[in-house]
């Protein structure tokens, strides 16, 4: 088995084993063998822009995941299935290379773009929706939407390799 298909077969049963069960996060693996693109669903707090500018509070997200045959080298392709206003967000992409190493694994890919819906993460000096970012450097004392931990609970006196620390 190749590195590559190695590091992709470990990379989904960390998926399994950290998700499998979590309660605000579910990944689903839909193409592969070992998977090469996951639907990620989040079950957060988020914002979504309406198409009279309002904007609400949305609780579920869905976000493809596609690994390029590069990968690990070059990031994972990530686009959201559903709306969010973010800065960091557009209807094509979700920008990820302000955080991604070959280092990284897809647990913390999950997690980071799961705190970016949450507003819990966001970079408004090269954003991908100016709206989003002018809207959030006037209500930072919104933030975050929503507060919740997603990292993958542990069980007592383990780790969670690979996921990064808070």
């Amino acid at each position: 088995m190749s590195l590559r298909l190695r590091r992709l077969a470990n990379e989904h049963e960390r998926l399994q084993q950290l998700f499998g069960s979590h309660p605000l996060v579910s990944v689903r693996p839909t193409a592969g063998n070992p998977p090469d693109r996951y639907v990620v669903e989040y079950r957060i707090g988020g914002l979504e822009r309406r198409p009279d500018g309002t904007l609400i509070v949305r609780r579920q997200h869905q976000m493809e995941i596609v690994l390029p045959a590069e990968y690990p080298r070059m990031p994972a392709a990530c686009r959201m299935l559903t709306p969010v206003f973010h800065p960091n967000i557009d209807a094509f992409t979700v920008c990820t290379s302000d955080f991604h190493s070959a280092q990284e694994t897809l647990a913390d890919l999950v997690v980071r773009v799961g705190q970016m819906i949450a507003f819990q993460k966001h970079n408004v000096k090269s954003p991908l929706n100016g709206e989003a970012a002018v809207w959030c450097e006037q209500n930072l004392a919104r933030l975050p939407v929503d507060p919740s931990d997603l990292y993958p609970p542990e069980s007592p006196g383990a780790s969670a390799p690979g996921v990064a620390s808070r």
